[in-house]
């Protein structure tokens, strides 16, 4: 059995985050036909026994579809205008899909604040577990229509990170635009080879070339080797995936894909 299938099948409590370079066409608006895909991909989890948390990117691109006229607008105001009009378009598309199947769906927007404040992390948590528990689906983001630098979380790895340790998950799944951590840039070497399995996530860095990051997302794999540092230490095991693939979620369930699984310490 892969590891990707052993532990996909073991663990119970779930988080994926979903990327923007997952979600968006090339030319940056959203990819409605992937997302809706992604969602009856949840849905057999759901089905099979497992909760799931969703921690989503995909705002900006979504307020880009809706207001196209500004997305060469540099000004911050306008990119955070977007991500306000864009948010609502991507939750009434995880509440169009999600609802054919009865299943509700909650919004949840922070910032790195709400992970620092006892008082606000510990509302986070109890509002999660209601939502899980009462078999609502949380869809989590950034908060970008407020945050600036002092409260930024930086992207969404970090935020599903910040959400598995949170939330206690057993497993957090990572859908980029790659498939996996690579020794070298797949991009540029043909003979780049694919790292399937992770158990030393401390040296790894030293191990591989790093560096580069999708036209539409924020992070890079340095990003997704941070985050799959962060919830290591908590008994946490990452899987990376090519969120891209037809059926990715279905197919690394039944050992039919690969990808990338990071080990906890």
């Amino acid at each position: 059995m892969s590891a990707i299938k052993n532990i996909m099948q073991k663990s119970k409590k779930i988080v994926i985050k979903i990327g923007s370079n997952v979600l968006s066409k090339d030319n940056g608006t959203v990819n409605k036909e992937v997302l809706q895909q992604l969602v009856e991909q949840v849905k057999e989890l759901l089905d099979d026994g497992k909760q799931v948390i969703i921690v989503s990117s995909g705002a900006g691109i979504c307020g880009v579809g809706a207001m196209d006229k500004w997305s060469r607008r540099n000004d911050i105001n306008y990119k955070q205008a977007l991500c306000a009009i864009g948010q609502v378009e991507l939750m009434m598309a995880y509440k169009e899909f999600f609802s054919k199947y009865g299943i509700l769906v909650g919004q949840m927007l922070l910032t790195s604040q709400d992970f620092t404040d006892d008082q606000r992390t510990l509302h986070i948590r109890n509002t999660l577990f209601t939502l899980v528990d009462e078999g609502v689906i949380p869809i989590i983001n950034e908060n970008d229509t407020v945050s600036v630098d002092e409260i930024k979380i930086g992207d969404n790895d970090t935020l599903a990170a910040l959400t598995a340790t949170l939330w206690n998950a057993d497993l957090m799944i990572l859908l980029s635009d790659i498939d996996g951590v690579f020794d070298k840039d797949p991009k540029r070497n043909k003979g780049a080879a694919l790292l399937e399995e992770i158990h030393d996530i401390e040296s790894l860095s030293d191990r591989i070339e790093t560096g580069g990051k999708s036209s539409f997302g924020t992070g890079g794999i340095e990003t997704k080797i941070a985050a799959a540092k962060k919830v290591a230490k908590y008994g946490i095991a990452t899987i990376l995936l090519n969120g891209k693939k037809n059926e990715i979620l279905r197919k690394a369930r039944e050992g039919e894909e690969t990808g990338t699984v990071f080990f906890p310490g």
